[in-house]
């Protein structure tokens, strides 16, 4: 622990003394570290510290070495720093995330000190989800889009989601060998989510590994807001579906997952008095979701041809879709 780090906990906890520390996960590709300490005399008995200190040379897991990408990430962190700051304290608790408790930037060196969620009752973490923990995701998904709607980007990421296009030129480039009419489509596709009337914040990578679940899986709370920004809900919602189910489960649960998501947005939108808005909302993003799908979906198949995501249900979608682009019907367009 660097005197920092021990100078920000004190100060942001009023602890007389930073105990023990454990490493929870180092960050992608090297980029630092998440470390919970534990706080004697402090008003919480454990904080999280999420460390960005950039390699001086990269080790992308894939092979996504460049400077492009480099510069991806940084900016991803200080659009987080951006999002704590001015952002989630707008976040109740039925789109939980952990408090902020600090920020520092020096160049490209971040310090956050977070809350944590395992001490706020969010412990629990889920690699399969029952029907009941699904709907408390979507749930959550539903209050934060309803939070958020119509809220400027400012110093966000305009467009949110890490796959945007115009951040994966590389992505696209490796598409267009392996499926050129999707590569000659996905410009089009990211206009018309782009177009949406309907706009708000985006987590940007809502997969399953960034919910945290409380004890009886009651309720959530969300980590991890690097690539949020603005955009249509529906990018979140199909992200996330495509997270936690197989192929068989996209297809057989979509309808049912989409209810429960919209009849969350209904009621969170309700609660905050924009419910004229209800009806007219639902039927532009129920129309734009396989819209949304293709969309992961391009950057997927340029990332990592050969992605288990990348199955029967996924290709079907996105073939539906370049096709009714070709025809100029897709919707927003």
């Amino acid at each position: 622990m660097t005197s920092k780090i021990e100078s920000m906990l004190k100060e942001a906890t009023g602890a007389r003394r930073v105990g023990g520390s454990e490493q929870l996960q180092s960050l992608w590709s090297g980029y630092g570290s998440i470390i919970r300490y534990e706080l004697e005399e402090a008003r919480c008995a454990t904080a999280i510290v999420k460390q960005v200190s950039p390699p001086k040379s990269g080790a992308h897991p894939r092979g996504w070495n460049t400077d492009r990408s480099h510069q991806r990430k940084l900016k991803s962190y200080r659009v987080e720093a951006e999002w704590y700051r001015n952002f989630s304290e707008s976040c109740e608790a039925s789109c939980r995330v952990p408090r902020c408790l600090a920020v520092e930037q020096d160049g490209d060196e971040l310090l956050l000190v977070l809350e944590d969620l395992d001490a706020a009752g969010f412990g629990h973490r889920r690699t399969r989800v029952s029907d009941h923990e699904l709907a408390a995701c979507l749930s959550w998904l539903a209050h934060f889009h309803a939070t958020f709607l119509h809220v400027a980007a400012d110093g966000l990421w305009p467009v949110g989601t890490y796959w945007h296009l115009e951040t994966r030129p590389d992505e696209l480039a490796v598409l267009r060998q392996e499926d050129a009419g999707l590569a000659e489509a996905a410009e089009g596709i990211d206009r018309v989510l782009r177009a949406a009337r309907f706009q708000t914040l985006v987590h940007g990578d809502a997969k399953l590994a960034n919910f945290c679940f409380s004890p009886h899986d009651a309720s959530v709370a969300a980590v991890d807001f690097q690539y949020v920004g603005g955009g249509c809900g529906m990018k979140d919602v199909a992200y996330f579906i495509g997270s936690c189910l197989g192929e068989d489960d996209c297809a057989a649960k979509e309808s049912v997952l989409l209810d429960l998501y919209f009849s969350a947005l209904g009621a969170a939108m309700r609660q905050r008095g924009i419910e004229r808005d209800i009806d007219a909302l639902e039927s532009e993003w129920r129309s734009l979701y396989p819209v949304a799908w293709t969309d992961f979906h391009r950057f997927l198949k340029g990332w990592s041809p050969g992605h288990w995501k990348l199955h029967r249900y996924s290709e079907r979608l996105a073939s539906e879709v370049v096709e009714e682009w070709k025809k100029g019907n897709l919707p927003c367009d």
